[in-house]
């Protein structure tokens, strides 16, 4: 698929007046359907990333379409939370049903909803487990990714995140990701929260070894101490089951959760707790305009309902074991190693045969769409709904691009 007319401008008009702070696949996204997608000029491809797993119900889905359009036709897609608007109520419900959380926080992008579990635990770390002020620590780790914040990245291990933008929030202690003891070593007495990602999905799809989330969260209530999960790429069904944290029979104090949350179709995220934890927010001390907007609620609820209707969560489960079998058949001298959760895989291309971004690349002139992550990693995450046979034309394609056309 050579590069078209119509997409070459819409790339040289973003290159001309928007900020280069995104290296993206020449592939302009026109329209969408299903796990499928077609450029201004009718190249069909397979996107096998879906907006880093906010497209788990696939593009265009006829009930979060409907969803949306029925909320946009009343004429009230905002009110601030200034007002009270008659779809909010049941968003926070549904949330509330799936998380067992009785407290839900509506906000906006995944960032945001990091930042407001920050606050969360260190206002609880005052007010509740009495650490001095201005004392709090949170445990965060290595290769970990939250956001993009000027907090969130001073706590990040990739300096490429940091340059340039500190001086940076105090507060965070940095261990490394699946080793117990480092975390043991690193709990005390002004420790308030774990921040967590039970699988790294930016750091190469790593999961941690068997038991070690439980371990965190049995040290965690013994210490008094808030666990805190953010599941925003993980969650609501990409890994096999709603939360990747349910893998481990671990439920968080605080869950953090967003991209597909509302299908892909606008931003939408919470924050959830329990009452004895989310009453340290009282009128004034957090907010956010667009957090909990009617439009946005509406698309949300809808969007939740069609994961636990359909089952994807069950189907990314049954699928992501079928392509990974098939995956690791490959014969193919560039593969290090595959790891995945459900349909959250990452395959892994050896060091000498280079990075993997020109992988993606030639999987992209074959039809498919998928992005490097960690340098190494090829990241496969498709829309749940995709089906057997669709996940077989693209194995056929990736098997090519493995093996007898590697960009190597």
């Amino acid at each position: 698929m050579s590069d078209a007319t119509k997409s070459t401008q819409f790339i040289d008009m973003e290159a001309q007046y928007g900020a280069h702070n995104y290296h993206p696949l020449p592939i302009v996204i026109a329209k969408g359907e299903g796990v499928w997608v077609w450029d201004p000029d009718g190249n069909k491809y397979m996107d096998c990333l879906a907006a880093y797993s906010a497209l788990n119900q696939g593009y265009n889905h006829p009930r979060v379409m409907k969803a949306a359009r029925d909320q946009m036709e009343t004429g009230v897609t905002l009110t601030s939370r200034a007002f009270y608007n008659p779809r909010l109520g049941e968003f926070l419900k549904k949330v509330s049903e799936i998380t067992g959380h009785n407290r839900v926080l509506p906000m906006n992008t995944g960032a945001e909803a990091v930042e407001s579990a920050i606050k969360l635990a260190r206002r609880w770390g005052y007010d509740k487990k009495g650490v001095a002020e201005g004392k709090a620590e949170i445990i965060v780790f290595n290769g970990n990714f939250h956001g993009r914040t000027t907090t969130i990245v001073g706590f990040s291990s990739d300096e490429d995140y940091k340059k340039g933008f500190g001086p940076f929030t105090p507060g965070f202690k940095l261990v490394d990701y699946g080793n117990l003891e480092q975390f043991k070593q690193a709990v005390n007495e002004n420790t308030v929260a774990v921040l967590i990602e039970p699988i790294q999905a930016e750091g190469g799809i790593l999961i941690p070894p068997a038991g070690y989330l439980k371990a965190i969260k049995d040290i965690c209530e013994e210490q008094q101490i808030l666990f805190m999960a953010d599941e925003i790429q993980t969650g609501l069904g990409r890994t096999g089951k709603m939360f990747a944290v349910d893998h481990d029979g671990v439920k968080p104090d605080v869950f953090m959760l967003a991209k597909a949350i509302s299908g892909g179709f606008m931003p939408v995220s919470v924050v959830t707790a329990d009452e004895e934890v989310m009453k340290v927010f009282d009128p004034g001390s957090h907010g956010s305009t667009y957090g909990g907007n009617p439009l946005g609620a509406a698309v949300a609820t809808e969007a939740i309902q069609v994961l636990i209707d359909e089952k994807l969560p069950e189907r990314a489960t049954e699928l992501g074991a079928y392509f990974v079998e098939k995956l690791n058949a490959i014969n193919s001298p560039h593969v290090k190693e595959v790891r995945a959760r459900g349909l959250l895989v990452g395959v892994e291309i050896k060091r000498e045969s280079g990075v993997a971004r020109p992988f993606c690349e030639k999987l992209k002139e074959y039809g498919i769409l998928a992005k490097e992550t960690h340098e190494s990693v090829i990241r496969f995450a498709p829309p749940l709904v995709i089906t057997r046979e669709e996940i077989d034309w693209a194995l056929e394609r990736i098997e090519k691009i493995l093996t007898t056309d590697a960009p190597v």
